[in-house]
């Protein structure tokens, strides 16, 4: 049997009927083969990190247990993101979907195409947030510290919890 590594990935849509959007990816990572929806988080509305004139966020966190290595679960990631007519065009600009790979297992990675723990991971409540939903206790990001501890220095502002739920 092949061994099993938790993984979290962030969801977050603000284009084309966004809950749909994460309603879609949701059903979408679950039909992944050698992946399996572990968790995921309540719905979160967040303001955008980028410029203002555009709509707000949808997001939410998932976990994933995984038998693929982080390169290859990124791969499917970023194929159900070209699925849904993902545009890499203006940095933090809108999008139909957005899968980011948060956390592989306790692994730090830094390659070319990938980051884990995802970059900015700690400076962003939209992530941290939804996150600490699902994480066991005492959970520790690799490289930045219990995830307590980054939430304590991570403001909500901006963030609004909502009663929809996803799956």
């Amino acid at each position: 049997m092949e061994a099993m590594v938790r993984a979290y990935v962030g969801l977050g849509s603000n284009l084309d009927d966004p809950l749909n959007q994460l309603r879609q990816a949701l059903r979408e990572l679950d039909g992944l083969a050698r992946v399996r929806l572990a968790a995921v988080s309540s719905l979160y509305r967040s303001t955008p990190m980028g410029p203002a004139d555009q709509p707000d966020y949808l997001n939410a966190v998932a976990a994933l247990d995984t038998s693929l290595d982080a390169d290859g679960l990124l791969v499917l990631l970023q194929g159900i993101e070209e699925f849904h007519h993902r545009v890499r065009g203006m940095h933090w600009g809108p999008r139909t979907l957005d899968l980011d790979l948060l956390l592989y297992g306790d692994q730090c990675i830094d390659t070319e195409h990938l980051r884990v723990p995802h970059q900015g991971l700690q400076e962003r409540n939209f992530v941290l947030y939804p996150l600490a939903e699902i994480a066991p206790p005492g959970l520790v990001v690799p490289g930045q510290g219990p995830l307590a501890e980054l939430l304590a220095r991570c403001p909500e502002t901006g963030l609004e919890r909502l009663e929809e739920a996803l799956p």
